[in-house]
């Protein structure tokens, strides 16, 4: 008898710990986890570092983004590309030098190159000179000014001082750039050629048109030179 009474009270006294340990496990379980701080060690990819907002002027455009957050800059007109060393660096095509004896000639020049399919500006001293301005700075302006220079030599054109000095200012700014310079030689013998353009070949005003299909073609050829 004393055999089967004991069993009883050794279960109940082996319930008490497992009764602690099961409470034990439910409060571990109702706890909730600390925050662990984040290391300075961490790697990039879990912290990444801050990002400093970019300059304008090196700012990437985002992709897919729109015009107004990266603008795109114009592009330069084929004609304007070379605006600085090509035909519209210059004001004129063509300066005609001429005397006041071949006003009508120089101005029946003008009005065929101008009325031409390739519309080429002309500087015509009487028309396109400044009113007050001073003869020698005018007559450099026109050189200055054009890519071209045609001299209408005629009898007329070594007899006025201007027109020589015009065709020497001529000569010394462009020695050697061929096509420049074009001489028209009307009314005059070839023995009366002056002898300072004896290195260049001139057209001859003595044809149907007087020239003037010649020096058109020459002047376009030296314009297709700076394109």
């Amino acid at each position: 008898m004393a055999s089967s009474t004991s069993f009883p009270a050794s279960a109940s006294r082996s319930k008490k710990p497992l009764d602690k340990m099961a409470g034990w496990l439910r409060q571990a379980l109702s706890k909730k986890p600390k925050e662990m701080p984040v290391s300075q060690e961490s790697h990039p990819s879990e912290v990444p570092p801050p990002v400093p907002p970019p300059c304008s002027q090196d700012r990437p455009p985002p992709p897919g983004g729109s015009s107004a957050e990266s603008p795109i800059l114009p592009l330069a007109h084929e004609g304007a590309s070379s605006s600085s060393s090509g035909r519209w660096s210059r004001d004129y095509d063509v300066c005609v030098c001429h005397s006041e004896e071949d006003l009508e000639t120089a101005q029946e020049l003008v009005a065929y190159l101008e009325g031409s399919s390739a519309s080429l500006r002309c500087f015509l001293q009487l028309r396109d000179s400044s009113p007050g301005s001073a003869i020698v700075s005018e007559l450099c302006r026109a050189l200055d000014s054009s890519h071209c220079r045609v001299l209408l030599i005629t009898p007329g054109f070594l007899r006025d001082q201007w027109c020589r000095y015009q065709m020497l200012q001529a000569l010394s700014q462009a020695p050697g750039a061929e096509g420049r310079i074009i001489p028209l030689l009307a009314g005059l013998a070839r023995s009366a050629y002056p002898p300072e353009l004896r290195f260049m070949y001139f057209v001859d005003g003595r044809g149907p048109d007087q020239g003037f299909h010649q020096v058109k073609e020459a002047v376009l050829r030296y314009l297709q030179t700076l394109s």
